[in-house]
């Protein structure tokens, strides 16, 4: 998938990819959050839309390598990987960095939301393989779901829209350098994440570490650092539905688009079943805590907040998950 580099390079592209990550993601953070107020659009489809989409463009580019190059597991752990790092690390330490403020119609509708799409791609997927019609399958919920929750989010802004409405003629003036913020942000922010990667892989493969481990556990994370960087620039800026409107769009594109994309291009007629027993049931439960964290219980009307403590539960439920997949992957368990 990255051809062999020499290992002084490879620790090179390794900072210089981590250094790069750092400035894109709070140019692209800035430049999104100034679009979303010039627009009147809610910060929350922004966040799904522009940040969750864009930053998982590495996803679909090394999924797709994947399948391409015969790496069924690789392509698709790489994808399922993405989902869990995304929730149980990146929402984990944003959390920890900022309690997020999770408005109600992201925390009841959101996340069963993405619960359902999990079970359903364990559905579609039941028989151990991804064929193109199971693909398309995922593809067309993909085109179905993503406009209907848009459309959903911004009947639910209610007097927050209004409001909004009243400063857009100063906001717009800023437009057009917020849109070049946005894709010189999200360019750099891709393509250091690919060097990054790149240099991780073959440092890992110079150390002796399985083509399989790679994929599960570097490439998944590595691809996932958009989606980090992004998240931690949002909520140091306190933009709390671009954090959370990061992770379940990424999530999104990752469970259906980027896995039916690839399967598109490659069918997988075998993959791991741990696929089935593991990641994606994994997947599902970190959904369903993103509505038990998020929920306001005393007033579900009202926005909850996601504190320091479940920040803690998702943290340690990846480091549990991360050392089942360590003693099973490499059959010792």
């Amino acid at each position: 998938m990255y051809s062999d580099i020499p290992l002084w390079l490879s620790i090179v592209m390794i900072i210089g990819g981590l250094v790069a990550l750092a400035w894109s993601s709070g140019v692209f953070v800035d430049g999104a959050a100034q679009v979303a107020k010039a627009l009147g659009i809610s910060p929350f489809v922004v966040g799904m839309v522009v940040i969750g989409f864009g930053t998982s463009a590495p996803e679909l580019c090394v999924s797709a390598l994947s399948g391409l190059s015969g790496h069924a597991n690789l392509s698709l752990g790489n994808a399922y990987g993405s989902c869990i790092f995304n929730v149980a690390v990146i929402l984990g330490v944003s959390a920890f960095i900022c309690p997020l403020v999770a408005r109600p119609s992201t925390t009841l509708v959101a996340g069963p939301g993405l619960v359902a799409i999990s079970l359903f791609s364990m559905f579609v997927l039941r028989d151990g393989r991804c064929t193109r019609l199971d693909a398309g399958i995922l593809l067309a919920a993909f085109a179905l779901l993503l406009p209907l929750y848009c459309w959903f989010d911004q009947r639910t802004k209610g007097a927050a829209a209004d409001s909004a409405t009243s400063s857009l003629g100063a906001d717009k003036k800023g437009l057009p350098l917020a849109v070049v913020k946005v894709l010189v942000g999200l360019a750099v922010l891709v393509g250091s994440s690919h060097i990054l990667v790149w240099g991780s892989v073959d440092l890992a493969k110079t150390l002796g570490v399985s083509d399989l481990m790679i994929g599960l556990t570097i490439v998944a994370v590595g691809t996932s650092l958009p989606e980090l960087a992004s998240a931690i620039a949002s909520a140091r800026r306190g933009e709390h539905e671009f954090v959370l409107g990061n992770i379940i769009g990424s999530n999104l594109f990752n469970t259906l688009a980027v896995v039916g994309l690839a399967c598109v291009i490659s069918p997988v007629d075998e993959f791991s079943p741990y696929v089935l027993r593991r990641d994606l049931p994994l997947n599902a439960l970190l959904s369903l805590s993103i509505l038990v964290f998020g929920l306001n219980f005393r007033s579900p009307r009202d926005p909850g907040r996601i504190r320091r403590r479940e920040a803690a539960v998702w943290l340690l439920v990846f480091v549990g998950y991360t050392v089942l997949m360590f003693l099973q992957e490499t059959g010792r368990l």
